[in-house]
């Protein structure tokens, strides 16, 4: 579903590469999380996903990146748009209703669905975000967590191949968190879509992601399954990503001697390698 081969990016008033020389290849139904420290180039990544780079924001682009087969430098944004959907970190911002219902229709209409098709999609992708009962809230009346669940219920109901999130649960506090995430997974796992997510709780990107990259400096330092990726604690640290606790506990204890089991992600693993440990 993704193909990006050699990608390098410079903004037009930056002196550096914000990407270098990155390749990647996601397949369909894929669920992809991305971490890394500030500027490290991890949104920039998803920029030249969903085409904003370098449709929006003009550089010195090299390489390439295709979503389903089309090139995004040869593919309008609005066609690519169609494919790829993408909440952003500000959800303010990318709200133009002041009414749920409104939030919905809006993307549906300028795209043109059948009218037909409209209040299934709509209903649709409110049931999918488990949100049905704020259809006619304002949208100045929501908390943050219902404001994300609307942003992206709105995006789902166009039906992208691809949907895009940059730190979704920025400013949601654990469980809201956990509960975008719960919907997040659902939903790909029974529509099929790939989805990319930018998240700086790595705890929460190793309990639901397929598979993690680490960016750094503008290049993909690690890529792998979450247990995979979480082996490697000391390179995560270097690069100013903290570790979840009870990953560092079961690595300590393995360094000891005293567990041999798996990567612990959880506090679940967490219990049974203490348990193992003193047993």
């Amino acid at each position: 579903m993704i193909e990006i081969e050699n990608l390098s990016f410079r903004y037009r008033e930056g002196a550096d590469l914000v990407l270098r020389n990155v390749s990647l290849t996601v397949p369909t139904g894929q669920f992809v999380g991305v971490t890394g420290a500030a500027g490290s180039g991890k949104s920039t990544l998803t920029y030249a996903i969903n085409g904003i780079v370098p449709h929006c924001y003009p550089g010195d682009f090299y390489g390439s990146v295709k979503i389903d087969g089309r090139d995004t430098a040869d593919t309008s944004l609005t066609d690519l748009s169609r494919l790829v959907g993408s909440v952003c970190q500000d959800i303010d911002s990318q709200m133009v209703s002041s009414v749920v219902e409104d939030e919905m229709l809006f993307g549906l209409e300028n795209f043109g669905f059948p009218k037909d098709e409209i209040a299934g999609r709509v209903a649709q992708a409110l049931a999918d975000m488990g949100i049905s009962d704020l259809r006619d809230r304002t949208i100045a009346s929501l908390s943050g967590g219902q404001k994300q669940k609307v942003a992206v219920a709105a995006i789902l109901a166009l039906g992208p191949a691809v949907l895009v999130l940059d730190e979704p649960t920025a400013e949601l506090d654990p469980a809201s968190s956990k509960g975008v995430f719960d919907l997040l997974a659902r939903y790909a796992r029974t529509h099929g879509t790939t989805v990319v997510v930018v998240e700086q709780k790595i705890a929460l990107l190793s309990a639901y992601a397929d598979r993690i990259l680490i960016v750094k400096d503008g290049g993909i330092l690690l890529d792998g399954a979450p247990a995979e990726v979480l082996e490697h604690a000391d390179d995560l640290r270097a690069s100013g990503i903290n570790c979840p606790r009870a990953t560092s506990l079961g690595n300590r204890l393995r360094e000891r001697g005293l567990y041999t089991g798996p990567v612990c992600r959880n506090v679940e693993d967490a219990v049974a390698a203490v348990e193992g440990a003193i047993a």
